[in-house]
């Protein structure tokens, strides 16, 4: 029979290889030392799509990265990997970049985040591009992550956007939203436009897609419906900006943007914000990380600045007249003003 002595030790032992395990689970820092040489970090970046949004957000992370010292191929090699808009794929990329034992991952836009998420609870993930990372089941809380994921939220700023919208559109009353149904980021914003439209007596008006080949017809059936579109922060509705702006603007109708890309593909206008500065703001988030701080302490920053932003082209074509204040402090798009 063992003794109690003997049996207090053996359950302390087994008390402290558990513990042992759990920390070893826990994201660790990524800064490391080889021999008298810093450890050059092994950084995935996984981005859903292409688009002007996502692209302006990764140039700002890898600028913020060298305004620190980490130029990628020196201090820090960069693997970039584009899904093509299919999730999928984003899965593959998010375990290949495990397999691969990445010291870092950035992921851009709430899917590839979601895939990254689900690959790894171990190595640091960098978000940004995601609207809603509690909502997304990405973090605890947006004030301390509670996981392997800390960075950056483009949650839109619905409601100046919709002060826009009143301003240069008064009489419009029906606003028409299309997005893309397999997207969480997009469900979110839909919740959101509904509960602040009526602050504005607008009535929302959603229709979904599921990819971009269902837009033309779903769009065509939408404007018979509504006075103004707006467009939120959605990577298949990005993607299809050029078409959904030449069609409303073909029938006069007007398109408030959730962000500038949105306006650069020809919507009329936006309040919106700036993607590389989001961006920028992120690979700040990554540099405290790579220095030793731990994600799950850390929260979920947000960028408060936004710009005005309106498309010149279109605001002649729809023959809508501007207000004074919003002349002085917009950023144009397109031709002269």
């Amino acid at each position: 029979m063992v003794g109690k002595k003997a049996l207090k030790k053996v359950l302390l032992l087994m008390v402290g290889l558990l513990l042992l395990i759990g920390c070893a689970q826990e994201s660790v820092p990524v800064k490391a030392e080889k021999g008298n040489e810093e450890k050059v970090i092994k950084l995935g970046i996984t981005q859903i799509v292409e688009h002007p949004a996502l692209d302006a957000a990764r140039k700002g992370f890898i600028d913020a990265l060298e305004s620190e010292g980490l130029k990628d191929g020196e201090k820090v090699v960069i693997d970039f990997q584009n899904a093509q808009g299919d999730m999928p794929t984003a899965q593959t990329i998010a375990q290949n970049f495990v397999s691969q034992e990445k010291d870092m991952i950035l992921a851009i836009a709430t899917p590839t985040a979601q895939a990254a998420f689900n690959a790894t609870k171990e190595i640091p993930i960098i978000i940004t591009a995601v609207t809603d990372p509690k909502e997304a089941g990405l973090v605890e809380s947006w004030e301390m992550s509670g996981t392997n994921v800390t960075g950056t939220s483009d949650l839109a700023p619905v409601k100046k956007q919709f002060e826009l919208l009143k301003k240069l559109v008064p009489n419009g009353k029906k606003v028409g939203i299309i997005y893309n149904t397999s997207e969480i980021n997009s469900e979110i914003q839909i919740t959101r436009a509904k509960k602040i439209a009526s602050e504005f007596g607008l009535e929302i008006i959603t229709t979904g897609v599921t990819n971009v080949n269902e837009v033309p017809q779903v769009l065509n059936e939408l404007i018979g419906k509504i006075d103004v579109l707006y467009t939120p922060t959605d990577n298949l509705v990005a993607s299809s900006m050029p078409l959904i702006a030449a069609e409303c603007m073909e029938k006069q109708i007007p398109v408030i943007g959730a962000e500038k890309a949105h306006i650069e593909g020809g919507a009329l206008a936006t309040e919106g914000i700036d993607y590389y500065k989001l961006g920028f703001q992120t690979g700040l988030t990554a540099v405290k990380v790579i220095n030793g701080k731990n994600p799950k302490d850390m929260s979920i920053e947000t960028l408060k600045e936004t710009q005005l932003v309106i498309n010149t082209d279109t605001l002649k074509a729809l023959n809508i007249v501007l207000p004074n204040d919003l002349k002085e402090k917009a950023e144009w798009v397109g031709g002269e003003k």
